[in-house]
């Protein structure tokens, strides 16, 4: 034999052993797939997991201000939390805060969902309204609240006093009684949306041959809203209340924004104390142990969460014992039923009192006690009326910060200073704006946030369709593991990481510039996106790809040719979400940048406000054309934006 044939055979034995090896152990795709996820993967490691791990160690030192030298002090930093004062009052101002949002949200949420599940006019409109707060950046709405608020120039002092509920104005956030109760109204306020979005997507899943059942069995509204309404929402209740509770316990730029964390750190929460111990007094192991006291926590929900959002229905009458996380969510799921029929129990008692009272007027006037008391058409109409008297006060709610801050940007700064027509400019002005354009960086900080939302919104959703696609369509090694990582970062809360990715980008150097913000905003733009995408590549039929790829179409061709089309709506949905979230981004964008000329819209607005003196004008205008941008992309893409929240986000 050649001895060139046979070199040329032992090299190829080897290389097809190693082929048959990577196949076998890595999967199927291994090559495309570790391709297309890991410009994700750099992302998370270097952004997320590195700062988390280094946010960890760094929890165990203390720096000395004498010596400028950083020392290790082991779980000391943690220990001290159980008898610092202020770290308690910070938790349970955090709890009281969480508790009462949630509480609030939810029973406003319901109700609003339900009222537009039902035969309304203009049903489409008003959802659109209700949905009004989600859209508006955090900063506008801690600003146009604000206004209301103040005691002297504010909207909500004249409107009480005129109704006769309180008799002299009051300081809603300087009275350190009410200031909680105040940021919790506000904190409802801007959630309403998310509670209705979503429990209004249960609602119409919910099958309606059931309910029309329960009513030919004799059950009345709240025994079917109770059995049959209620435990067809579960899914969608408990995934909306883990991701709210996410969110609200780790709150931070509306309380910071309205309080500061006072009066006398009566709102102070933990992410504030985080804040003020870590970034403010250069205590980064004590501000670090703070963010991270909560971390234990976290990281119990965001498991329930997994475990609600990744579950799967095939598993199902599979055999398998249930393990012991089935059986804590099952004896929680118990839990929350007795609960409820303790709620319920008031409610069904009130209603069969109704009933029997309605009963008892039709024997006295001798009519059937089956027979209704009004006819079909005016019981319908009667139904219409109370559920449109039941919507206007959210309605009224939700839409006075908008006329507040249209009203209140076209008044004069002496009409404002003299409180004349408090609720109508007389005249209607342009001075604001004029001064707004003219007397501030407000065209500086548009033209910084349009580059760094839309550089980062692009970066995003670019590596998130590689990521989305190879974690739908490939079969790699590491690919359950990576998407269960990619729904923790998801909801792994900014509190958690602003610390360490601070240390992070002065280390580089990068600190207080536009990369600053365009390397750290992927954090919570790209899980969130790749999240989104992997529930709409998933719906996609797999046979076109398939088809394609007998033709001898590559991967690649069928991802930027087949299925990137096909998700055009999806990346769409996503595309604005991750630019409406980085436009409205507050913390990142307040710690990491300092130079006036490089801040953004959110940290420009709160930049005018100087001590006590507060430009309300100035601030209405510019917080109105703040919001209009977002506003404008919300109505170009509003079905679009809904079904990559309930579809992806939720589904996926």
């Amino acid at each position: 034999m050649d001895e060139r044939a046979v070199l040329t055979e032992a090299a190829v034995v080897p290389r097809a052993s190693w082929s048959h090896w990577a196949r076998t152990n890595l999967g199927r795709d291994w090559k495309v797939g570790y391709l297309f996820v890991l410009p994700m993967v750099i992302v998370m490691g270097g952004l997320i997991f590195w700062p988390f791990v280094s946010a960890i160690m760094m929890s165990t030192t203390a720096f000395n201000f004498t010596t400028g030298e950083t020392f290790g002090v082991g779980l000391r930093n943690y220990q001290r939390l159980f008898t610092n004062s202020d770290f308690l009052l910070s938790m349970n101002n955090t709890i009281t805060f969480t508790f009462w949002s949630l509480a609030i949200k939810f029973v406003v949420g319901m109700t609003v969902a339900l009222v537009l599940n039902s035969r309304l006019p203009f049903r489409s409109i008003l959802s659109a309204i209700m949905l009004l707060p989600w859209i508006v950046p955090e900063i506008v709405t801690a600003l146009a609240w604000k206004s209301i608020y103040d005691p002297l120039f504010g909207g909500l002092n004249p409107i009480l006093q005129g109704v006769g509920v309180i008799d002299r104005p009051l300081g809603w956030l300087s009275d350190p009684g009410m200031a909680m109760s105040s940021i919790i109204a506000v904190n409802v306020w801007k959630g309403i949306p998310f509670f209705v979005l979503l429990l209004l997507s249960g609602l119409k899943a919910i099958d309606r041959e059931q309910l029309e059942a329960a009513e030919v069995d004799g059950a009345n509204v709240v025994e079917r809203f109770r059995h049959v309404t209620l435990p067809g929402l579960r899914y969608v209740i408990v995934v909306t209340l883990l991701l709210s509770f996410i969110s609200t316990f780790n709150q931070f730029g509306l309380p910071f924004l309205m309080t500061g964390g006072g009066p006398g750190g009566a709102t102070k929460l933990y992410a504030i104390l985080a804040y003020e111990k870590a970034i403010g007094s250069l205590q980064y192991g004590p501000g670090i142990a703070i963010a991270f006291s909560v971390a234990p926590l976290m990281a119990v929900m965001i498991w329930l969460l997994a475990r609600f959002m990744r579950q799967d229905d095939r598993a199902v009458g599979s055999g398998k014992l249930p393990g012991i996380g089935d059986r804590v969510v099952a004896a929680g799921g118990r839990a929350v039923n007795v609960i409820v029929d303790v709620l319920f129990w008031p409610v069904q008692v009130a209603y069969a009192g109704l009933e029997r009272a309605v009963r008892g007027i039709r024997l006295a006037t001798g009519r059937p006690a089956s027979e209704p008391v009004l006819r079909a058409s005016a019981r319908r109409q009667g139904g219409m009326v109370a559920r449109l008297l039941v919507l206007v006060p959210f309605l009224a709610f939700v839409i006075f910060p908008f006329y507040w801050i249209v009203i209140t940007s076209l008044k004069t700064t002496s009409q404002i200073s003299e409180r004349r027509s408090i609720f109508w400019p007389e005249p209607a002005t342009v001075e604001q704006y004029s001064a707004l354009i003219q007397g501030t960086g407000f065209l500086t900080w548009l033209m910084n946030s349009v580059i760094v939302s839309s550089l980062s919104a692009a970066i995003s959703v670019a590596l998130a369709a590689l990521a989305a696609y190879a974690l739908s369509r490939l079969r790699f090694a590491g690919a359950g593991l990576l998407t269960t990582l990619l729904l923790v970062t998801y909801l792994l809360p900014g509190t958690l990481l602003f610390i360490p990715l601070y240390q992070t980008l002065t280390s580089l150097g990068i600190i207080n510039t536009y990369a600053a913000l365009i390397v750290t905003y992927p954090t919570f733009l790209l899980p969130f996106a790749t999240w989104v995408l992997l529930g709409y590549f998933r719906s996609i039929p797999v046979e076109l790809e398939e088809a394609a790829m007998i033709d001898g179409a590559s991967r690649f061709y069928i991802f930027l040719r087949i299925t990137l089309p096909l998700a055009a709506p999806a990346l769409l949905s996503v595309t604005l979400f991750a630019f409406t979230n980085a436009w409205n981004e507050f913390l990142f964008a307040f710690v990491f940048i300092t130079s006036e000329s490089l801040r953004t819209l959110p940290i420009g607005l709160q930049s005018m406000v100087v001590g006590d003196i507060l430009p309300w004008g100035r601030l209405m205008a510019a917080s109105l054309l703040t919001a209009v941008p977002v506003a404008l992309l919300y109505m170009y893409a509003q079905r679009y934006l809904v079904g990559g929240l309930t579809v992806g986000a939720v589904k996926g």
